[in-house]
């Protein structure tokens, strides 16, 4: 009887093993990848130049664009579920190859992202809010260049 139930509980550690092993790994694979994964562009977007991250839905009453010869202006925001870190990677790595140029990064719990490029200027907000992030993407003309006035020479 004693071996029989020694057979059993070595049968039963044989069987429970592997499946305890293959659990924790696949557990780990989760955790490790959620914070360290890159985020994709999405293939279609409202502009073409305005790239939003994958997964990422637009909030419509939230948003609004205007576009007439040439001229565009609007306010794009989507949500999703991502880390504060992923959505200013995905903008810093994303931003370059539409031609736009990162002027300045604030970061105090949100952020906010200053880009343009020949005639326009872009800020990007990030709100992150539980394990959801709210993106808010402003997008117009550059205002004009003001000739520097010249002051008097105080003597």
């Amino acid at each position: 009887m004693k071996i029989f139930s020694q057979g059993v509980f070595l049968y039963i550690i044989c069987c429970l093993l592997p499946v305890f092993f293959l659990g924790c790994a696949s557990l780990s694979d989760k955790g490790q990848s959620g914070s360290a994964q890159s985020l994709q562009a999405q293939s279609i977007l409202k502009f073409s130049d305005l790239p939003a991250p994958n997964g990422f839905k637009i909030l419509p009453k939230d948003s609004y664009s205007f576009e007439s010869s040439g001229m565009r202006v609007g306010l794009l925001r989507y949500r999703g579920k991502a880390s504060l870190d992923q959505v200013v990677n995905f903008y810093k790595e994303q931003m370059p190859m539409y031609n736009w140029t990162l002027l300045n990064i604030t970061e105090y719990g949100d952020c906010i992202m200053n880009f343009e490029r020949e005639a326009e200027s872009c800020i990007i907000g990030i709100v992150p809010k539980g394990d959801k992030v709210t993106i808010s993407i402003a997008f117009g003309p550059k205002a004009p260049l003001l000739p520097k006035k010249t002051r008097p020479v105080v003597k």
